[in-house]
């Protein structure tokens, strides 16, 4: 009974660790802003997100366990080891210096700093917090062996708390009824359907696969050794880790619904929550939401430094851990000095292009025994899949390709809804159970 009762405290710290790693700011912000535009319909739209935001996370988890691959460079190599360190690379850079680990800063100077300064702050204030901010992330994420400790123990906890007591005052005083739901959301199919693509923006199944690792790392600490009990443990922590998501987000997107009224439909999700704070707290309100989201930036850029510096000291190495630890701080530091406007700018097109390989990656890593790990079904669903992947990002950055987007604008099913892919990811996958059929294993390698 004291075994149990010792593996369930495990696993619940392992889930808050991931909770917490996945968790930044963005994840406040984005269903915020839903809520507002959705109005009536916000539960619809909760749903879908539910499905991106949530879901595919979880999917992400459990296809590495599942997999038995040891890290994404392998699963992706699946389609060939080219596409595999190619992918790998670019996802790793992606949630990490280039993007997400710069956001963490930038976010947390926006919302916890800036509307605490007089002045409206100056790049030598933002410039200062960032230092701290990073030279922090950098000395937690110096000693990964401590993650579990440091983040599933202290800082989720407080996390939470400090959500919980938003969410419960806005209970306790409401800051109005939901309006009428915007276009995009009118309908309840329509409302799912935005809802699906806001979970995007989270960018969270991209990093289940890095995050992933650190999970199946420590449930064989614990004691998983088959693949089957692996996937077990990894499932029993990425069930407690999106299960505070969904509550997160559910309730998150209430307030932004119903903040309507009380503060107007406003740009982004940040001042939605900073204002409804204000207005549910006074200025206690700031103080707690800059709380939840220094927090919350603080243990995401901890984890993605982290896994960054762990996975490029073993591709390429010449130095420690913690020297390439402190060069991603640096680059991350670096990056978010072009301010928030211009990073989030900057990830969509590759956002893009990366969200749809990786969902049909997950897809075939449980379909894996279904067509005996081919690499041909791999290979022809992934490839298929990259066309409209391109085309989406080129025509998220505003790239004209002219005739091609014509097409895919007139003929394509789903690509006005940025779901194109599917399409071409279905018939990559029945094209490559064909060329399965009728080219051997033998001839194939």
């Amino acid at each position: 009974m004291n075994e149990n009762q010792k593996d369930s405290k495990r696993f619940i710290a392992v889930g808050l660790m991931l909770f917490a790693l996945f968790f930044g700011a963005g994840n406040l912000i984005f269903p915020a802003a839903m809520g507002q535009h959705a109005g009536a319909n916000v539960w619809w739209s909760v749903l879908g997100f539910i499905v991106t935001g949530v879901g595919l996370p979880l999917a992400g988890v459990l296809a590495i366990g599942y997999s038995g691959c040891e890290n994404l460079q392998e699963l992706a190599g699946r389609v060939t080891p080219k596409f595999g360190l190619f992918f790998t690379v670019l996802s790793y850079l992606t949630i990490g210096p280039f993007f997400a680990t710069p956001r963490t800063g930038s976010v947390s100077y926006e919302i916890a700093v800036r509307p605490f300064l007089h002045d409206g702050g100056s790049d030598l204030h933002m410039t200062i917090f960032l230092v701290i901010f990073f030279v922090i992330s950098y000395w937690l994420s110096a000693t990964p062996s401590k993650l579990v400790d440091r983040i599933g123990k202290i800082l989720t906890p407080c996390l939470l708390v400090t959500i919980l007591a938003l969410i419960a005052k806005s209970f306790i005083t409401p800051l109005g009824v939901p309006l009428a739901a915007d276009p995009q959301y009118g309908t309840t199919t329509l409302a799912m359907v935005q809802g699906i693509l806001d979970g995007y923006n989270t960018m969270d199944a991209i990093a289940s696969l890095v995050f992933a690792i650190l999970v199946v790392e420590f449930v064989r600490e614990a004691g998983a050794t088959t693949p089957s009990e692996v996937t077990r443990d990894v499932f029993k922590a990425g069930v407690v880790a999106v299960g505070c998501l969904a509550f997160v987000y559910i309730f998150i997107a209430k307030i932004g619904a119903d903040s309507v009224t009380a503060i107007g439909m406003q740009d982004t999700g940040a001042p939605v929550l900073s204002l409804s704070a204000k207005i549910l707290f006074g200025e206690v309100g700031a103080m707690l939401l800059a709380v939840i989201v220094l927090l919350a930036c603080l243990s995401t850029s901890i984890g993605l430094i982290t896994s960054c510096a762990t996975y490029f000291q073993q591709l390429i190495g010449g130095m420690g851990y913690k020297a390439y630890a402190a060069v991603f701080s640096i680059i991350s530091f670096c990056v978010a000095m072009f301010g928030l406007k211009t990073i989030i700018s900057a990830a969509i097109p590759v956002l893009m292009f990366i969200y749809p390989i990786v969902v049909a990656l997950v897809i075939l890593t449980f379909l894996h025994k279904f067509f005996g790990g081919r690499q041909c079904v791999y290979a022809w669903t992934i490839g298929l899949t990259i066309i409209p992947a391109v085309v989406t990002g080129l025509q998220t950055a505003k790239f004209s390709l002219g005739s091609i987007d014509v097409f895919f604008n007139n003929t394509v099913p789903l690509h006005d809804l940025g779901m194109s892919w599917l399409c071409f990811a279905v018939a990559g996958f029945i094209i490559g159970l064909i060329w399965k059929t009728a080219v051997s294993s033998k001839t194939e390698a």
